[in-house]
C-alpha cells in the first residue's frame, strides 16, 4: 500500500491532529512546527520569537480510503479560514490557516479547492488560507502528540 501525507495549519494543531485522527483512512498524525528559519525549534521559541514556524498537524493517509479532497474538506471545516494570523483566542503567526503541498497534484487541489469556496459566498471576508509547499518540518515534543485524545477530549477546551 503506498501512503500518502497532508500537513495543515488550522490554529492550535491540537484541533486539526485530532480532526484528522479520526478519520478512516488515515493511518498516523503527528503535530510539530513548518516553515521558519531555526532549525528544530521548541515551543517557547515558536511562541515568544519571529521564527516564522505555523503549528500543524500531519496526517499519513490510504489514498485508496479517502482522498486529499475528503481531507482538504475536514480542513476547510475545521478553522476559520478567513481569520488572519488566528483561530479563537490564539493569535499569532504560528496559528494562521495553511496548507502546505507535498507535490504539484496537492497545490493544484488545494487552489482549486480554496476558489470553489471564495466564490461559494459561504464566508463575508476573504479566505486568508496560504497554500504553500513543504520546506521544513519538526515534530513538536511528545507532550503535544495525541494532546487531546490523551486528555479525552475531542476539541480544543476553548472551543466548549
Amino acid at each position: 500500500m503506498k501512503t500518502h501525507k497532508v500537513m495543515f495549519g488550522a490554529g492550535c494543531f491540537w484541533g486539526i491532529e485530532e480532526k484528522l485522527r479520526i478519520v478512516e483512512g488515515v493511518i498516523e498524525t503527528e503535530v510539530g512546527y513548518a516553515g521558519g528559519h531555526l532549525e528544530n525549534p521548541t515551543e517557547q521559541e515558536v511562541h515568544d520569537e519571529d521564527t516564522g514556524h505555523t503549528e500543524v498537524a500531519v496526517a499519513e493517509y490510504n489514498p485508496e480510503k479517502i482522498t486529499y479532497e475528503e481531507l482538504l474538506d475536514i480542513f476547510w471545516k475545521s478553522n476559520d479560514p478567513t481569520q488572519v494570523n488566528r483561530e479563537g483566542p490564539n493569535i499569532g503567526y504560528q496559528y494562521r490557516s495553511v496548507i502546505f503541498y507535498y507535490d504539484d497534484n496537492q497545490k493544484a487541489a488545494a487552489e482549486k479547492a480554496k476558489k470553489e469556496l471564495e466564490s461559494s459566498g459561504e464566508y463575508n471576508a476573504p479566505i486568508a488560507t496560504a497554500i504553500e509547499p513543504v520546506t521544513t518540518y519538526f515534530p513538536a515534543a511528545d507532550f503535544h502528540q495525541q494532546w487531546l485524545l490523551k486528555h479525552g477530549l475531542k476539541v480544543c477546551p476553548w472551543k466548549k
